[in-house]
């Protein structure tokens, strides 16, 4: 595997033995100019030989210039004194106190506190703080994926996602939590693990007093208040404000395809994350722990109530009616529904009619003799998860094993 050397940029990772991402964007965005410039070791074309001289001391490895303040290495002594601007604070964030190595990259952080996104995309109006970034997911609606892995074929817009893709193949995972020793294959995805320890939410709704860890959260958040919701279910005329949003709603709602089952119970689940919160019931395992206490817990909506109650932090949401709290604004929504007698879920075999998902999901299984939920044991099928469990317990004794759970 290739040597990676990184440096830091508020939540973003640059590749610096290459060009950086944004220097990537600059590099096809030069339309049908010709590359005269061939790496011969992976046949990678450039517009300049310096941008070929810069990319082969990714395989050579020259020039690394090491940090004596922290551990990162630097392919050319400019990159590293730009890289110490960080440590002597002399570009500070005065909202967050990050630093940064040069003046730009804090005026593009600075961003991040006022929520200034002046490059909009002309497609979808998705707004973004970087032009590089809206070259970026200006491919997605061209198709155009430049980056190919060699492995499985498979195609991407950018260098930076090809890498953490290859990893997958190689199974390494560079970056590691010093709290909780989880390992990542991006940067990116343990700077934002971080903040589950730290409890930082940097992206704050100019709106609303409510904060968030990532920033496309705040964005979805965003379209709350403005009401946009540009994607359509062609199926049930549904709307969405995000594409993915679109497409987990067509395979979770209008798919019955569920490719991935419990080794416990049988049980079968369209989604791989879906599964492992499913396993937890079996294994006990429980992978949220609360930062002020040795209290963990299988759930995150488990913790969040946690903090609520004992700690004070985060906000209840209360029912103005009968000033229940709830730790989760969905979960309000639906209680609301029955102050007001309302009962969207309607049954497709008989006139019942419900308040929530879960509940009509239920009761559709009288009508059907659909039975999801098999013993590991006997293969004895069952409709209901509670009768599997009594079952499996029952079933473990009678055949001498010790109950998993």
């Amino acid at each position: 595997m290739m040597n990676e050397l990184v440096y830091y940029a508020g939540d973003h990772s640059f590749d610096l033995t290459i060009e950086a991402e944004s220097n990537d964007v600059a590099e096809h965005s030069h339309g049908d100019k010709p590359r005269p410039y061939l790496c011969t070791v992976c046949d990678k074309r450039f517009l300049r030989k310096r941008q070929l001289n810069w990319h082969k001391e990714i395989h050579t490895g020259a020039k690394l210039y090491p940090c004596t303040e922290c551990e990162k290495r630097f392919s050319t002594e400019r990159y590293l004194r730009q890289h110490m601007n960080a440590h002597s604070s002399k570009y500070k964030c005065t909202e967050c106190g990050k630093c940064f190595r040069s003046n730009q990259h804090l005026k593009t952080h600075r961003r991040i506190h006022s929520g200034e996104k002046p490059f909009e995309c002309a497609v979808c109006s998705e707004r973004f703080t970087q032009s590089s970034s809206l070259v970026l997911h200006s491919r997605a609606h061209s198709g155009k994926k430049l980056y190919k892995c060699h492995e499985c074929g498979k195609c991407f817009i950018g260098s930076q996602a090809l890498k953490a893709h290859q990893r997958i193949h190689s199974g390494e995972k560079p970056f590691e939590c010093t709290l909780c020793s989880k390992q990542f294959t991006r940067l990116s995805d343990l700077n934002q693990h971080s903040r589950v320890h730290s409890g930082e939410k940097p992206h704050v709704c100019p709106e609303f007093d409510k904060a968030f860890r990532l920033s496309h959260h705040l964005t979805s958040h965003m379209k709350v208040h403005t009401g946009d919701k540009p994607y359509k279910c062609s199926l049930c005329d549904k709307r969405f404000g995000r594409p993915h949003h679109l497409q987990k709603h067509r395979h979770f709602v209008h798919s019955n395809l569920r490719p991935h089952d419990c080794p416990y119970c049988g049980k079968w689940f369209k989604g791989i994350y879906v599964l492992k919160r499913h396993v937890y019931t079996h294994t006990g395992a429980k992978p949220y722990s609360c930062r002020h206490c040795s209290d963990c817990f299988a759930w995150r909506d488990q913790l969040k109530r946690h903090l609520l109650k004992s700690h004070n932090e985060g906000t209840w949401f209360t029912c103005h009616i009968c000033q229940k709290k709830f730790s989760n604004n969905n979960v309000l929504k639906t209680h609301l529904l029955r102050h007001e007698d309302v009962k969207p879920y309607v049954c497709n075999e008989c006139p019942k009619r419900f308040y929530s998902k879960g509940e009509l999901k239920f009761h559709q299984l009288k009508h059907s003799d659909f039975k999801q939920f098999c013993c590991g044991y006997c293969g004895k099928y069952f409709k209901h998860k509670f009768y599997v469990m009594v079952h499996f317990k029952r079933c473990s004794v009678k055949l001498g094993f010790k109950p998993i759970f």
